[in-house]
Formats: C-alpha cells, structure tokens, sequence
C-alpha cells in the first residue's frame, strides 16, 4: 500500500489555535453518550452519519493534553468527530482515565484506552458499524494512545496491559503525537509541567524500563498497519523531530508510514475542521479507509 494523496494549499492565517480555541468550537451533539466501564470517566460519544444507513466505517479518535485531565477531555476533540461524521464516517471519542485521575497512568489509562477500542464490538451489536474498517486517530498524548493500541497486539500474555483479541486495526493517524516516550521525557517536563512520562510509566522506577517496553509504540514495532503522522509546521509542543527516528525504524521493520508537515499549523489545528490541517487528514483518514 501506498500512502499517497493531493490536498489543497493550505493558506497561511495570524494566529494559532489554542486548546480552549478548539474546546469552544460548535460541534452537533453525539447520536449517544456510551459506558465501556464503571467509572465515571470509561464512556464514549458515538456519532453515526446521517446519510445512508450503514454499516458505517468508523474512527476511534483519542484526545491529548499531556496525559492530564486538567489539560483536556473529549470535548477538544468533540469538533473533530463531528466533522468526521459529516464525511460518512462514524466516530467514538473517548474519555479515559488519566495520570492525574483515580486509577489512571499505568496500567490503567492504556487499559482504559483498550477496553474502549475493543467495546466496538458490543456496539456493532446495535448501531451500523463495519468493524472490518476501523482506524484510530489520536491527538496530542492522544497520538502515543493511538499508536499504542495500533501495536498492542504484540504485548505478551503476562503484560499488565494484556487484552485478549484487541479489535482490528485499518490504520493509525497521529496529530502531532509522541511515538517514543523517552525521547519525549524532558519536552514532557517542560510542556506539560511534570514528569509526566514517569508518572505514565508507574510509581516504581525500577519497572519504568520494562513498563516503557510495553508502551511505547517505538518498542513496539512493527505495528503491522498503515500510519500516518502529521505535524504542524509550527508545532513547538511535539515537532516533526519527535518522528524521525521512529519512522525510519518503523520503514525498516516492515511497516507502511508517511510523516508530513503541514505548513502553517501549530499544536492545535489538526482538531479544528477546515483549518490549514483537515484537508490532509481528512484524505488521510479516508485512504485508510478505503484499503
């Protein structure tokens, strides 16, 4: 497979979007509000488009915001989902556990992430979904999350993050994400205003090695399915730099990838619909899709 598509010139605007930008963006309600699980925090929005009636191909789309709840939730990429939909693509946006939430960090927001891709399963029982095209877009913190579930298929049965027949993958879209998390570690610190990393990877030092193993998609590879990573020319939170070396190692592992820079974005344009962004990840998503 190729990953190939045209998009439009982006055209150059004054200003970059912000997180609360994003969060203030109309989006039409979701069709349902689902629970994966019994905390307040395990649900999903699904939307289903309007036109036909299915079965729908659909998008899991995973927010960002450092791995903090107190930096975002599914609302930052509530606009994203609905957009999606318009484009006859069904979407579950989920909520997760994070670092700084009651049984988040390790295992339980990789865990919490999982068991939410994999509830497909239950709601392809009663809504329109084609579970034989399904991919996963994640921003941010939300890219890693991605790329992680993309690749969790190769966790050995004794793994903490272990889940028995993960749903299929068609592909992997990051939005300025993070494919390695020790490369990550010292931005982390600086953006996100912890050592967030450490806190993702468990209490213990000493099992921080072998926690990074299991969950960092670098140490996963290759994935075995299509991805591509998008960041923005002005992306001072995760630039391009973050993906070099992954995409290389994952190109010579066997795997099907396309790093692009979209120019003018920052951190925040992938989330908003028709930006300097969404005409390439819109193509991206539906190539994916179409394979």
């Amino acid at each position: 497979m190729t990953l190939a598509w045209s998009s439009p010139t982006p055209t150059a605007t004054k200003w970059f979007f912000t997180s609360q930008d994003v969060n203030a963006l109309h989006s039409k309600p979701a069709d349902q509000r689902v629970f994966y699980g019994y905390d307040p925090l395990q649900f999903g929005d699904l939307r289903l488009p309007r036109s036909g009636s299915g079965p729908y191909p659909v998008a899991i789309i995973i927010h960002g915001g450092c791995w903090l709840a107190k930096y975002a939730n599914l609302q930052n990429t509530a606009a994203l989902a609905d957009a999606f939909r318009d484009n006859g693509i069904a979407t579950w946006n989920i909520e997760y556990r994070s670092v700084d939430n009651n049984g988040g960090g390790w295992p339980g927001t990789f865990l919490d992430v999982a068991h939410a891709a994999d509830f497909l399963n239950n709601l392809a029982h009663k809504y329109p979904l084609d579970l034989k095209h399904v991919i996963v877009i994640g921003h941010s913190a939300g890219g890693h999350l991605a790329l992680w579930l993309a690749g969790r298929h190769h966790l050995p049965p004794n793994s903490e993050l272990y889940v028995k027949n993960p749903i299929k993958l068609q592909g992997a879209i990051v939005l300025g994400g993070v494919p390695d998390l020790l490369m990550f570690q010292k931005q982390g610190e600086i953006m996100c205003g912890t050592d967030v990393i450490s806190r993702l990877l468990g209490n213990i030092p000493e099992q921080r090695l072998i926690h990074y193993r299991q969950a960092s998609p670098n140490e996963l590879l290759p994935l075995g399915v299509p991805q591509v990573l998008l960041y923005g020319e002005n992306d001072l939170v995760t630039p391009s730099s973050f993906s070099y070396a992954y995409s290389q190692q994952a190109i010579k592992k066997g795997d099907v990838i396309k790093l692009a820079e979209i120019p003018y974005a920052g951190h925040h344009e992938y989330n908003v619909p028709n930006s300097v962004a969404w005409p390439t990840l819109q193509s991206a998503a539906l190539l994916l899709l179409q394979h």
